[in-house]
């Protein structure tokens, strides 16, 4: 058994029993956003696979794997997806160091 569970993604949709109005509207918006448009459903779909690792969310990192294969992505491009999320995560942990150095030098030491 495991804190996760794979079959919780299947009945995504069952959310909108405490509120069915709002998971209606959250569910159109959901759909709306990955829709083709300026960016292609493949593109999106790399976007929110990066995304799901940031977030670290298993959820998303399955269902986004399972899309950005059936949009045409490879495991290359997938991997290189995820790099560039890391990346920017790792760089963003990092830029809040230059707080640490200010006080450091506020203190004298």
């Amino acid at each position: 058994m495991t804190y996760y569970k794979p079959e919780h993604l299947d009945h995504f949709a069952d959310v909108g029993e405490g509120n069915s109005e709002l998971a209606e509207k959250f569910f159109a918006y959901y759909g709306a956003v990955f829709a083709e448009g300026a960016l292609s459903a493949r593109e999106k779909a790399l976007i929110a696979l990066a995304v799901s690792h940031t977030v670290q969310c298993p959820y998303c990192i399955e269902a986004y794997s399972k899309e950005c294969l059936q949009q045409g992505s490879d495991l290359e491009q997938m991997t290189e997806a995820i790099h560039v999320a890391t990346a920017i995560r790792g760089g963003a942990s990092l830029v809040h160091g230059m707080q640490m150095l200010d006080q450091v030098k506020q203190l004298g030491m």
